[in-house]
């Protein structure tokens, strides 16, 4: 992974003199000509190969991207790559579709998986990559559509600097941020990342109570050894909004801030999410050939939720729709650590650069989740803020809120080679072996169940290299995703083999204006096959029988021209489920079950894109915008629920006075509204775009 010593983002403050950093520098961030376009990814390969040497499409949110726009969340930042849809996490997580198949437990920190189900804070990140397509070679489990890394700020050494924000905005938006950064001397480092968040919403009801504590430590053992010591404690409060529901194959039309909850909803509807981790990387190059780097990742995270949500069925005789009620209630605790041992040679006369690699993990997960069924029904046009009822007494007895305990054990190991075959010809080829193992038992009544999991993952790619500027490439990857994975395993799906993905992509990476932009193309075909399905000759077991498949084009853009920083993308997806024995129930009445196969995937439009610009007009003064496209989506399998296309305006202001700043940016300039997500498998759960919204952030650096 990017060496710790990584200069700042422009979202910090440049540093007096020059920094010294620790190990490979792989992304040389800050500078004004590079701002929107990284030459280099860490996620990719796990070391510091340009982005045009790399056979796979990779996509980099930088920090200075996430300034402009005032980006405040994962789904902000993730608006800047093509490919990726929004679904709303229930409510208390961050969740996308990728390239048309959920992500649920796909996101990573430096590299190690965090697949804990919590809103993570952009406080302390540097920039955001996102790997498409399966990554098992180097992640292990899970990542059909792709991946998304964090990359957090690293300490410098050799300065000191910092930077404090204060935010105000529209819908009560209240905000304040701390980027500290002390180089104790040339051989010590220490950087404190500070966020706070007492925020309203266009919601109604609905807050948001966070903060995100990140200190870390920068140590030069020895001229070659290096230790980074890192943790974070982030704490996140706020309504569980599962949206609104439908009707007639639209969104219901009201507006935007319509809540279906209870009218009591602080009390009644909240989740509360609270994560620690303990990080710990130590880097040692033996020579100029040989180096190896260790990385500990210790984390526990709870979360108690509690909400109210229209997912019941509407009638659109009696013009209402059921309410539900449930409680979820989880205690995790994990322990990641991975070893790399890097190898540069020249075998057969041929520059390769290897990568042997281990990768050891436990997961503890305890998992309670009350159902009450439909306790109410609400009208569908004025739900009218009406308390919920009490959760029958009955459903805290019942099976299924036997609560779960859930142990997982992850052994990979896996090799990697990057050769250059030629000047103009270079590969990448890898392999791991998985045993992912699972144990889950329940407090009462149900028996035990456990499933082991041993799996081969290969990756290949070519990359021809006609010139410094044109790369093309052609890859082949393959990934699995396991029976339970995040959740617990079930009666019903210990027997199941993982489904299996493959991606086949060929693509084009272009370096114009001396680095100074970049242009890229991926054609892929990812298919998901094995899907489990329920057996429609004995309802209490599934079996591996279904196939999901996406054919599409991503096209992107980022860098300078012509005096503009600019980020564009553009991604045309098909995706279809080819093949399934399965059906989704409709949610309004007359209820009907309808096939999947055939089926568009959910959530997942057919073409999206963006563009973003912005330029320094000088005395200060940099002004911008962007413009954002999503086509029709689905919201279910069941494709009776369409969200419409949509297409919203934002625009920028930023000016700078000697170390004072003030960003000013206007979210959704022309009001429009529209459906930002859904929840992937009911038609009832639809969240709302925001309407126009102003967020004002005044900055000091010092």
């Amino acid at each position: 992974m990017a060496a710790f010593g990584t200069p700042v983002l422009a979202q910090s403050v440049p540093a007096p003199r020059a920094p010294q950093t620790l190990g490979e520098v792989t992304i040389k961030s800050g500078a004004a000509d590079d701002a929107y376009a990284p030459a280099a990814s860490t996620t990719a390969t796990k070391g510091s190969a340009p982005l045009r040497d790399v056979p796979q499409a990779v996509n980099v949110v930088p920090g200075q991207l996430l300034r402009d726009q005032g980006a405040r969340s994962m789904e902000d930042a993730l608006r800047n790559v093509p490919g990726v849809a929004m679904s709303h996490g229930d409510g208390q997580r961050d969740q996308v579709v990728i390239r048309g198949f959920t992500a649920i437990a796909d996101q990573f920190v430096d590299g190690v998986r965090d697949d804990a189900l919590y809103f993570r804070d952009l406080a302390d990140i540097e920039r955001i990559e996102v790997l498409k397509g399966p990554a098992a070679v180097l992640y292990g489990r899970g990542s059909s559509g792709g991946l998304i890394n964090r990359v957090t700020k690293k300490p410098v050494f050799g300065t000191t600097f910092g930077e404090a924000t204060v935010g105000l905005g529209s819908h009560a938006f209240r905000r304040a941020t701390a980027d500290v950064n002390l180089g104790i001397n040339d051989a010590a480092a220490l950087r404190l990342n500070l966020a706070g968040e007492d925020s309203g919403s266009y919601r109604d009801q609905q807050f948001v109570k966070r903060h995100n504590f990140a200190p870390s430590l920068a140590l030069k053992l020895a001229p070659e050894t290096q230790l980074l010591l890192q943790y974070t404690n982030a704490r996140d409060q706020r309504l569980t909004d599962f949206g609104i529901p439908a009707l007639n194959g639209r969104p219901v039309n009201v507006p935007a801030g319509t809540y279906y909850g209870s009218g009591t909803a602080v009390k009644d509807d909240t989740s509360t999410s609270n994560v620690q981790s303990f990080t710990a990387t130590l880097n040692h190059r033996f020579n100029d050939d040989w180096s190896v780097r260790n990385v500990t990742r210790v984390y526990d995270y709870t979360l108690d939720r509690y909400n109210t949500l229209p997912s019941g069925t509407t009638d659109p005789v009696t013009m209402t729709v059921g309410r539900t009620r449930s409680l979820v209630f989880r205690d995790e605790s994990g322990v990641f650590n991975q070893t790399d041992v890097t190898w540069r040679n020249h075998l057969g006369g041929l520059r390769q650069e290897w990568l042997m690699g281990m990768e050891l993990g436990q997961q503890k997960k305890r998992a309670e989740s009350i159902s009450g069924g439909v306790v109410d029904r609400v009208s569908i046009l004025n739900p009218g803020n009406v308390p919920t009822p009490a959760i029958p007494a009955s459903a805290y007895t019942a099976t299924g809120a036997i609560p779960s305990h859930t142990e997982q054990g992850t052994m990979g190991l896996y090799l990697q080679d990057q050769i250059t075959l030629a000047p103009q010809w270079k590969a990448l080829v890898g392999a791991r072996y998985d045993v992912f193992k699972q144990d889950t038992r329940f407090d009462r009544t149900l028996a035990s169940l456990e499933r082991t999991d041993r799996k081969f993952s290969p990756r290949a790619g070519l990359v021809w290299q006609p010139s410094e500027q044109v790369s093309y490439y052609v890859s082949y990857s393959k990934s699995f995703q396991p029976s339970g994975e995040t959740f617990a395993l079930a009666a019903n799906n210990t027997a199941n083999e993982p489904e299996i993905t493959q991606n086949k992509e060929i693509g084009v990476k272009l370096d114009l204006l001396d680095g100074r932009l970049n242009l890229t193309g991926a054609l892929f075909n990812l298919e998901r096959t094995n899907i489990k399905n329920t057996d429609p000759s004995n309802p209490a077991r599934q079996i591996n029988v279904g196939t999901q498949r996406t054919n599409g084009l991503e096209l992107t853009g980022s860098g300078r021209l012509s005096g503009w920083d600019v980020s564009a993308g553009y991604a045309y997806l098909n995706g279809r489920m080819t093949k399934s024995l399965a059906t989704a129930a409709s949610s309004q009445l007359p209820t009907v079950n309808v096939p999947s196969q055939g089926k568009v995937a959910a959530l997942t439009p057919r073409n999206s894109a963006f563009l973003w610009a912005m330029k320094d007009v000088g005395h200060g003064l940099r002004l911008g915008g962007g413009v954002s496209h999503v086509g029709e989506r689905y919201t279910s399998l069941t494709n009776l629920v369409t969200l419409p296309a949509y297409t919203t305006v934002d625009a920028a202001l930023q000016y700078t006075l000697g170390q004072w700043g003030l960003d000013v940016n206007v979210k959704n300039l022309t009001n429009r509204k529209y459906y930002v997500s859904a929840h992937g498998s009911n038609d009832n759960l639809i969240l709302p775009g925001s309407p126009r919204a102003l967020q004002v952030t005044l900055r000091t650096r010092f």
